[in-house]
């Protein structure tokens, strides 16, 4: 099987985890459930949930415990988006090809949808215990979601970029933004599948710090194809950093300094997995996939 064979039957399986896990749309709040099921059916990769599950693998994760954080975690990073999209943040229209949640739903209801779909994380992250999951280490997972979903993670970096927005950003200032935003809940999804396999603290630090890493590449990799790809390769506007007058890594660094970082960060990333003892090439695969996209 290709490399990409086994990427769309990998996608395929979180995809369907994460359908297993959304809310039914029916009741009197309905139309927030639309807003939430549309939201996450909109598309995308389901990289996080499948950084999440071969991390559980890496380190001898075997049952089903690990799929209610992998659903959570989707949950979560499409409650990001949402809340990107919105007139407020990015002003954007296009998300994957389709209506943003705000131009379909209104602006309402679409903060709504994202509140609705964090805090329902939380509630599906929690059903592992049902599963059988280890107390203990629901626990701490819980924890690191929480964690690096909030003030010292993706919120916290959203906050900062949200406040220099159409101001010049230093480079350590930049940093913090793509550490926090971007890079948290990645972070978050290795350490997760790591605690919940059972992996050592050293262990566990070692995938948070390949997942900042890897963070750090991908948003520097979507800087260079807001500038270099195209609406439909991209399924959402070009270009949207310039019309939004933010800084980014490649205004700061240039297109080429940017694409050499992008490669030596990642070949870093990778270098440290083969550190572990453990050995998951369908990882390594995604890490790198992640680093090199084209949309």
């Amino acid at each position: 099987m290709s490399g990409e064979d086994r990427l769309a039957a990998a996608a395929a399986e979180a995809e369907a985890v994460v359908k297993k896990y959304l809310p039914p749309v029916e009741g009197f709040q309905k139309t927030v459930l639309d807003a939430m099921d549309y939201s996450v059916n909109a598309g995308g990769k389901r990289l996080r949930p499948l950084l999440m599950r071969e991390s559980y693998r890496l380190f001898g994760g075997t049952g089903e415990e690990i799929e209610p954080f992998m659903a959570a975690m989707e949950m979560i990073h499409t409650s990001s988006l949402i809340h990107d999209d919105l007139p407020c943040m990015d002003n954007d229209t296009l998300r994957r090809g389709k209506p943003t949640a705000w131009v379909k739903y209104g602006y309402d209801m679409a903060v709504l949808a994202g509140d609705g779909l964090m805090i329902y994380a939380f509630e599906t992250a929690a059903k592992a215990l049902a599963l059988g999951a280890d107390p203990g280490r629901t626990g701490r997972c819980m924890g690191i979601l929480a964690q690096k979903t909030g003030i010292y993670g993706m919120i916290g970096g959203q906050t900062v970029d949200v406040e220099l927005t159409n101001q010049p950003i230093p480079r350590e200032k930049l940093d913090f933004i793509y550490r926090l935003k971007t890079g948290a809940l990645l972070e978050a999804s290795l350490m997760i599948g790591a605690v919940m396999a059972g992996a050592e603290e050293r262990e566990v630090k070692i995938m948070e710090e390949i997942a900042s890493m890897v963070g750090l590449a991908f948003q520097i990799q979507d800087d260079i194809l807001d500038v270099t790809g195209t609406e439909e390769q991209l399924g959402k506007p070009v270009l949207s950093d310039e019309k939004n007058n933010k800084t980014t890594y490649v205004t700061l660094e240039g297109l080429e300094k940017a694409r050499e970082d992008v490669k030596e960060i990642s070949a870093r990333a990778v270098e440290l997995l083969g550190s572990l003892k453990g050995k998951n090439e369908f990882l390594e695969e995604l890490i790198n996939m992640l680093t090199d996209r084209k949309k």
